[in-house]
């Protein structure tokens, strides 16, 4: 068994505190050798063990930080991403990785040069309902898929003073929940044909976007893919509709809510307790309903196969190509929506 993968972390916000550190430390196979932060009392209270240091230069410095996980504000992960690669350390980057789709691409291609991973956070990918998903589209008993279609919704009608909330900074939905959303489909069914948008601002005050409704076309096939801030009676997470049947499923992926209870990686019970889906499909000439169990998630997974990448050699199951396409979508929708049209996908758009 290799030692555990010594990373840095460069920020204790919300990201960093929640979604990264406690996964990194109950994985099994990394650690948190040390934290970048301006609140050094919270991460030293929280990691007594690690070395705590100001700024991304000390962290660089510590030679034992073999990799280092962004989780910053949106508009400052490009500089600090291409920072780290230059220092030669591996790099996570939280989503979305960069503003533009040139920007991926120049970190892609210094990741390739400087032979390091760069590994867009695109944890979601773990959420048990899309493992579910992902395992019942290959299993085939939908048939052809027509309609897939994907939401993430809040109902959060008050906006917070916040720079998730500033679209100078990179706020708003299309930039916070859009990645996770047109990962999770590029995943299922490759990059599409067609991108048509409706991005907007619907709350009092909002300056960046709160509604993000994205129709990506396929040969076959349209997906769906929304997310709302004013979303009180959600609709399905995930509905998907095909030639032998149709699949739905209610309420979000559990882990989030449990990291911010306190629950880790390995718990009783955590990643477990998600909603049941119900499947209504043809068994020979009759329709049968039935419920669908939920997998439990696995965040988790995604730290451990960051171990076995750097460690071992193995692929990294989010290529740094993923998070390029990622933001083309995400620069095609913004498009889409000024102009009004739909737009072809190409790569290097």
């Amino acid at each position: 068994m290799s030692s555990p993968l010594k990373i840095g972390l460069m920020g204790y916000g919300f990201a960093g505190a929640t979604f990264h550190a406690p996964v990194i430390a109950h994985c099994g196979r990394a650690q948190v050798a040390a934290i970048a932060t301006g609140q050094p009392d919270k991460a030293r209270a929280d990691f007594p063990q690690a070395t705590i240091v100001p700024d991304l230069d000390a962290l660089l410095a510590l030679a034992d930080v073999e990799c280092v996980v962004i989780a910053t504000p949106n508009d400052t992960h490009f500089e600090l991403a291409k920072r780290t690669l230059e220092a030669g350390k591996h790099v996570v980057v939280d989503k979305p990785v960069t503003l533009s789709a040139a920007d991926a691409r120049t970190l892609a291609s210094l990741a390739q040069s400087r032979k390091r991973v760069f590994a867009p956070f695109h944890n979601r990918r773990w959420d048990g309902d899309f493992l579910t998903v992902r395992a019942l589209l290959e299993s085939g008993e939908l048939g052809r898929v027509t309609h897939f279609e994907s939401h993430f919704d809040r109902f959060r009608p008050e906006i917070r003073q916040r720079w998730r909330e500033d679209a100078t900074r990179g706020g708003g939905l299309l930039f916070d929940l859009g990645p996770h959303l047109i990962d999770q489909a590029l995943a299922l069914f490759g990059v599409p044909e067609t991108v048509y948008a409706t991005v907007k601002a619907h709350r009092d005050h909002a300056s960046a976007p709160d509604y993000v409704h994205l129709q990506l076309g396929y040969a076959a096939h349209e997906v769906v893919l929304h997310a709302s801030a004013l979303t009180a009676l959600a609709a399905p997470r995930f509905t998907i509709h095909g030639t032998r049947g149709s699949y739905l499923k209610y309420g979000l992926d559990t882990q989030e809510d449990q990291l911010k209870a306190g629950l880790r990686p390995g718990d009783a019970g955590f990643g477990g307790g998600n909603e049941a889906g119900t499947l209504r499909v043809l068994d020979g000439e009759q329709e049968v309903e039935r419920t669908s169990p939920t997998r439990d998630g696995a965040y988790a997974d995604f730290y451990r196969a960051l171990a076995a990448s750097i460690q071992d050699g193995a692929p990294f199951p989010v290529s740094a190509q993923d998070a390029v396409d990622v933001m083309t979508v995400i620069e095609l929708a913004q498009r889409s929506d000024n102009e009004g049209v739909r737009l072809p996908f190409r790569r290097g758009d």
